[in-house]
């Protein structure tokens, strides 16, 4: 129980995700099979459409996008401010920050990381891990978003008795952008969204909030 309890955050949207993405899956097939059905063909089962560029493109386009999200607002956390929101760092803190204040090096405790601890590459990776991490996983979905989206379009010009497209020629296609920043505007408008409103309205509790008696230009405090 204690366990449960120390990874429940994690637990709840890890349950929450799988959820979703089977539920995607289910009422994916379901609107495909009226599509093979209108056309004449044989339906397909849960197993097959998962397998499908279809299924990987529509999956794919909102990863690349969440991940984005999370990249550009980790780097950009770092050096700009926002006054009165508990997103943003306090006024005097913009930048890198000093070895002591990052607890590295001479500076780190007995419990730091080993990597923390040591000068050289390793404490340079180390320092970077989590917007490179972020922003290789964000890389590799828009890579195979692309890949699969390619197929996908290409499967629908072929049903059309048109010309199917090479990867490089999806690139360029409106429907490969379409996909792309329709996913991205929506993730900028939700995180200045939390930056601006943060600022006025409270949840008492949460760390992604200010105490619900801060005032209003208190920055970088979280409840």
């Amino acid at each position: 129980m204690r366990r449960l309890r120390e990874n429940s955050l994690t637990l709840f949207f890890g349950t929450i995700f799988l959820a979703a993405l089977a539920g995607q899956a289910i009422a994916g097939v379901a609107l495909m099979n009226q599509e093979q059905v209108s056309a004449g063909l044989d339906p397909i089962t849960i197993g097959e459409y998962v397998t499908t560029s279809q299924f990987a493109v529509d999956v794919t386009e909102n990863w690349q996008s969440e991940f984005l999200q999370f990249l550009l607002y980790i780097g950009a956390t770092v050096y700009l401010l926002q006054r009165g929101s508990p997103e943003s760092k306090k006024l005097d803190e913009a930048g890198r920050e000093s070895d002591e204040d990052q607890k590295v090096a001479e500076y780190s405790t007995d419990d730091s990381p080993a990597w923390a601890r040591v000068r050289g590459w390793r404490l340079s990776v180390y320092s970077r891990s989590l917007g490179l991490v972020m922003g290789t996983i964000f890389l590799l979905s828009w890579l195979t978003q692309s890949v699969t989206g390619s197929v996908a379009y290409s499967e629908a010009q072929m049903r059309d008795l048109a010309d199917p497209v090479s990867w490089t020629q999806y690139l360029l296609l409106p429907d490969f952008w379409s996909r792309t920043l329709q996913n991205w505007q929506s993730e900028f408008l939700a995180v200045a969204s939390m930056v601006v409103l943060s600022i006025y309205l409270r949840e008492r509790g949460s760390p992604e909030s200010k105490p619900v008696g801060s005032p209003h230009d208190a920055t970088g405090v979280e409840g």
